[in-house]
């Protein structure tokens, strides 16, 4: 095989960040680290069942990424306290994000999460969320985020960022450009805000240029559709989202990821999911659930890479992206 071939299978598996079944390292584990070369793994409730037990886990994982001369896996989890924290006790458990009310408490919350994931080999939390809940309105992420306003999302946002990523853990900042104005859950439908972006600049983007200024390893694209943005695409799979407002407006250089696209909101089948992560420049899709879509998504990648000269520029740029951030957290 030649040696564009081979780049060309690392750099679609280091696209794609996925979840599994099991809680050890098994058969369906070892495809998705050797055969597919993933970039990393998520961390569900169904995998983890005592400290000790995740720890083994994160071990022989990386070991046996290791043993297939693969750059080591991000092994991602959502511990953002609250209403969704994937490590239950005897992790410490906070009350999330509504209770945070100051550069303190932010700066406790990430210190204590920081070690306990370090301690069980876990390097990436998707968190903090940086949506903005607006005051005296219906939000669906009200109980998933900081009160306040633009300016003080920020401020304890990034102090969250700066104390993980002190700690040697990867900070993801969600969900870009921001869904604190929507109530339809995208888990389940497919959101519409419909805000034009200079009041996007004035208000929810605010935190999102604090974890830029951080250095936060990555961000994470949501699955709304905002129409004066982009009509067709939701900004998960959006080249305007990505490139021109995310990349050359705010100047972001890290890790840029969709949310899960197993979610309903996601109405596009995977192989033009896979197109639109390529031509938008996202670094790695999030496929959480064990099934056909995984393999799917990878074959694609291949297929799109050897098809198109700019799909494979823009892959190797993700390419160089990730292992900068893995060569930075991770050697």
């Amino acid at each position: 095989m030649d040696k564009r071939k081979i780049t060309q299978k690392r750099m679609a598996g280091q696209k794609l960040m996925l979840g599994f079944d099991g809680m050890e390292l098994d058969n369906e584990l070892k495809h998705i680290i050797n055969d597919i070369n993933a970039c990393g793994i998520i961390l569900f409730k169904r995998n983890i069942d005592s400290p000790e037990q995740l720890k083994r886990l994160c071990s022989d994982c990386q070991a046996y990424a290791k043993q297939c001369n693969l750059p080591p896996l991000f092994i991602a989890v959502d511990q953002e306290g609250g209403v969704v924290a994937r490590l239950k006790e005897p992790f410490t458990l906070f009350k999330g994000n509504p209770f945070i009310e100051s550069v303190e408490d932010a700066k406790n919350f990430a210190a204590i999460t920081g070690d306990e994931l370090k301690q069980v080999g876990v390097n990436m939390n998707f968190a903090p969320v940086l949506d903005i809940a607006p005051q005296g309105k219906d939000s669906i992420m009200k109980d998933r985020a900081f009160k306040g306003d633009a300016k003080k999302v920020s401020h304890l946002g990034g102090q969250v960022i700066f104390t993980l990523q002190e700690k040697g853990i990867m900070a993801v900042a969600k969900h870009f450009p921001g869904i604190g104005r929507t109530i339809k859950d995208s888990h389940f439908h497919l959101p519409v805000l419909d805000i034009d972006v200079e009041s996007l600049w004035q208000t929810d983007l605010v935190p999102f240029v604090e974890a830029k200024n951080q250095g936060v390893a990555g961000i994470m694209l949501s699955h709304i559709l905002y129409p004066k943005l982009d009509n067709k695409w939701p900004a998960s799979l959006s080249p305007f989202v990505v490139n021109d407002l995310l990349r050359i407006k705010m100047g972001y250089d890290g890790l840029v990821m969709t949310d899960d696209l197993d979610m309903k909101a996601i109405e596009h089948d995977i192989k033009t999911c896979m197109h639109q992560v390529l031509i938008s420049g996202i670094d790695m899709a999030l496929i959480c659930h064990k099934g056909p879509d995984i393999d799917r998504a990878y074959n694609e990648i291949i297929n799109l890479l050897n098809e198109n000269e700019n799909y494979y520029l823009k892959g190797k740029k993700s390419l160089e992206r990730i292992l900068r951030v893995k060569k930075t957290y991770l050697l």
